[in-house]
């Protein structure tokens, strides 16, 4: 019997995964939505990938950490789709953008600005970053289920965190302030480092993707001397992407 290739990063063969992926940065958030599957256990753990994959409502699901930024984010789906994976959520944090987004609030995206170099590897420019609808409805839907404030809208991405937190150290400021200008006159809600790569990515592998978002802090409302705390417990938006996850499950059997 041939031995199935492991894959070189996430070190998974088919079979240790599911079709239905739920995907956070952190490795060490993985336990914590496999603690919302049943049956859950470690599959792989290597660089910054921490693998678990257990069941909801009787069908095979994996959480699979992707590290920071779009290239390592591109690794995981790319070798977790050659495992059998077809459907990603993103889970993860963000910093809010629009003055109505608050610390602790949730972000879906309807589709991320691509200001990241990772998406141009595997289409033109000119091709937007979207979601997949059925999967951002779905997530839309399960934080308005859980009471949660939760706002849709367009994330911008990025490759430099402290591009945007230290823009004047960098040479080219003018340039970097320029576009956060830009963000902010589109109605951009939030700011985070993945959503393109997975949108984009998905649309080129034939998959299906949608993100939702923690907010932690709105630099913005800091600087507008709005009232805000800083959150940083992402517990709520782990629970929107499993929430979503069922019912992508149920809908997907009803057909």
């Amino acid at each position: 019997m041939q031995k199935l290739e492991k894959q070189f990063h996430i070190h998974c063969v088919p079979g240790d995964v599911g079709r239905y992926c739920i995907l956070p940065g952190d490795p060490g958030r993985v336990p914590a939505i496999a603690a919302l599957f049943d049956d859950a256990r470690q599959v792989a753990c290597n660089r910054e990938y921490n693998v678990w994959t257990g069941t909801l409502l009787g069908e095979k699901v994996t959480a699979c950490s992707t590290g920071i930024g779009g290239p390592s984010a591109a690794i995981a789906i790319e070798e977790l789709h050659k495992c059998g994976a077809d459907t990603f959520l993103r889970t993860g944090t963000c910093g809010g953008i629009d003055l109505n987004v608050q610390s602790g609030d949730i972000v879906v995206a309807t589709g991320a600005i691509r200001f990241e170099h990772t998406s141009l590897e595997y289409a033109p420019l000119e091709f937007p970053a979207v979601p997949d609808l059925e999967v951002t409805n779905c997530l839309a839907q399960a934080a308005r289920a859980l009471g949660l404030p939760v706002h849709t809208g367009v994330v911008q991405c990025k490759d430099s965190f402290y591009g945007q937190h230290s823009p004047d150290a960098s040479p080219v400021s003018y340039e970097l302030k320029a576009k956060w200008e830009s963000w902010k006159r589109l109605g951009v809600k939030a700011s985070e480092m993945e959503s393109a790569a997975l949108f984009v990515i998905a649309s080129a592998l034939g998959c299906r993707a949608g993100s939702c978002f923690h907010v932690i802090w709105n630099q913005e409302r800091e600087a507008a001397g709005l009232d805000q705390k800083m959150n940083e417990n992402t517990a709520n938006s782990v629970k929107v992407a499993v929430e979503a996850l069922k019912l992508l499950i149920e809908a997907d059997r009803s057909r």
